[in-house]
């Protein structure tokens, strides 16, 4: 007997439709699975079989055939294993026609027929909502990461029986459905606060910049200046998650695997932060089922990469692109994968291997060594820093002293409105802020009165400028506008965005 199931493979992001087909007949006992499978694949022949003898069901003695259609598209992971055992009940006749209709069904099942969560889920449900499904049947840890999407009735199972139970009776199942998840913005008091940083009114006043205009932020300094402390506190002045950007995190946690088991999507905007020995392909994205890295796991937030000049250069290099583009594209012969990447570069690095340079009573590096050790960061990867700034030494007396700091939700207020303005002037555009204006719309953008422009000509001749720093500089310029709510770019302004460039010649010689 012949039978079909609506499921979905993941691939990379995105959720495709696939036909799981099942055929029991006569001849040599045999379970044969087709359709391009991955090996995790072909292996849910034994579990599927085990799982339904030790839910007393008996498989027959027969030819059982199973294809995952369409072939063309590869079938990797264990999220065929549920409706693979749906298919092969209806073709047993245990499961009627009409009752398998309008339904997508994914989860992998252990040899005891419990239904154990898979990856994937959230992009799986809007796939069967788009299809026109009116049920989907997941594992239940990831039930609720399903009911977030409207127009869908999602439930979780947790055994081979209650997935039975689901598809015979529909009353039943209706009353097994999860609640439609409430979008619940993410609380940002209460976490870690710029109330706590003490001093460093320069690198506070560079960061509400770069949050404001969603900037790169490169800060040099010695160890202990608080770098970290800062650069951890950066997303308490972030504006708070949109849902649509919600749902653009949540798709790709979801095909990470880390939406299972919690509540709904993704409130708080992601901050991720690895090691300085990770590799390019942890970075980018990659492997042998290609996944998003780290870079696409902060789209929407920030990546921060502390003690930059150590990451490998590979590492490093492979920034540039998705800072330039917004995604990241990954190439291999089976087919051509794109992630999300609008993400915040935040960086944090010592000036020599010592991290004292240039006070020469406490560094004793050689200028060889500072020189070399400076210049692991490349010309074009720092030419994409927008705001470079220096963490001096806190002196005792704003260490120990008593008043109160601005709070982050007071910060917060004003990066608020530095964006609306934002989002108001580029209505219309491919882009909302002002790190991702191009350089063909600067001019309608950002104007410059003459006095500005003479101010830019001698900084390009000084500072020996590049094309894309010069551009940098005039959108650092224009959020520094914004943040005080003027029309026009100003002559003070200009001048606080050089200010964030002249590093690059004190300590790059530049």
């Amino acid at each position: 007997m012949f039978s079909t199931i609506l499921s979905a493979a993941v691939v990379g992001i995105d959720a495709y439709p696939v036909q799981v087909e099942a055929d029991i007949c006569d001849g040599l006992p045999q379970f044969c699975m087709v359709g391009d499978l991955s090996h995790e694949v072909r292996e849910a022949a034994d579990r599927v079989r085990t799982a339904l003898r030790n839910t007393q069901i008996s498989m027959p003695s027969k030819r059982i055939t199973v294809n995952l259609s369409p072939a063309h598209i590869r079938k990797e992971g264990t999220g065929f294993d549920l409706p693979v055992a749906a298919a092969l009940l209806a073709a047993l006749g245990i499961l009627k026609e009409e009752n398998t209709k309008d339904v997508l069904i994914v989860g992998e099942i252990g040899l005891n027929g419990k239904v154990r969560p898979v990856s994937g889920v959230l992009q799986t449900v809007m796939l069967a909502r788009d299809l026109g499904c009116s049920l989907c049947l997941v594992p239940k840890e990831n039930a609720r990461e399903g009911a977030c999407i409207q127009r869908i009735r999602v439930v979780g199972v947790e055994t081979l029986g209650e997935l039975l139970e689901c598809l015979t009776d529909r009353e039943a199942c209706v009353k097994r459905a999860e609640p439609l998840a409430e979008w619940k913005e993410s609380a940002l008091e209460g976490g870690e606060d710029f109330r706590d940083v003490n001093g460093q009114e320069a690198v506070r006043r560079a960061a509400e910049i770069a949050a404001a205009g969603m900037h790169n932020f490169l800060m040099i300094g010695s160890p202990g200046a608080g770098k970290t402390m800062i650069a951890r506190r950066l997303p308490s002045i972030l504006p708070r998650l949109t849902m649509e950007e919600s749902l653009e995190i949540s798709q790709v946690y979801s095909a990470c695997g880390l939406l299972a088991g919690k509540d709904g999507l993704v409130a708080a905007r992601p901050f991720r932060a690895p090691h300085h020995t990770v590799s390019a392909h942890a970075l980018a994205g990659g492997g042998r089922k290609v996944k998003p890295g780290e870079i696409s796991l902060a789209t929407r937030g920030v990546l921060f990469l502390d003690e930059l000049p150590e990451f490998s250069k590979s590492a490093l290099e492979v920034l540039r692109q998705p800072m330039e583009e917004g995604q990241v594209t990954i190439s291999r012969t089976s087919g051509t994968y794109v992630f999300p990447a609008h993400f915040q570069l935040v960086g944090a690095m010592n000036p020599c291997k010592c991290g004292y340079y240039p006070d020469r009573d406490r560094c004793q590096c050689l200028p060889g060594e500072i020189s070399q050790y400076l210049h692991r960061i490349s010309r074009p990867l720092l030419d994409r820093m927008d705001i470079c700034v220096e963490t001096a030494r806190v002196e005792y007396q704003e260490l120990a002293q008593n008043r109160e700091n601005e709070c982050s939700s007071d910060i917060r207020c004003r990066v608020e409105t530095a964006q609306r303005i934002q989002k108001r002037r580029y209505c219309g555009q491919n882009w909302q802020f002002n790190s991702g204006l191009p350089s063909s719309a600067i001019r309608v953008f950002c104007p410059l009165g003459r006095e500005e422009a003479k101010v830019m000509e001698r900084a390009y001749e000084k500072l020996g400028l590049s094309a894309r720093a010069y551009h940098r500089i005039i959108k650092v310029a224009r959020t520094i506008a914004d943040l005080e709510e003027e029309e026009r770019i100003r002559r003070e302004h200009i001048l606080e965005a050089v200010g964030y460039r002249s590093l690059d010649q004190r300590f790059w010689g530049r």
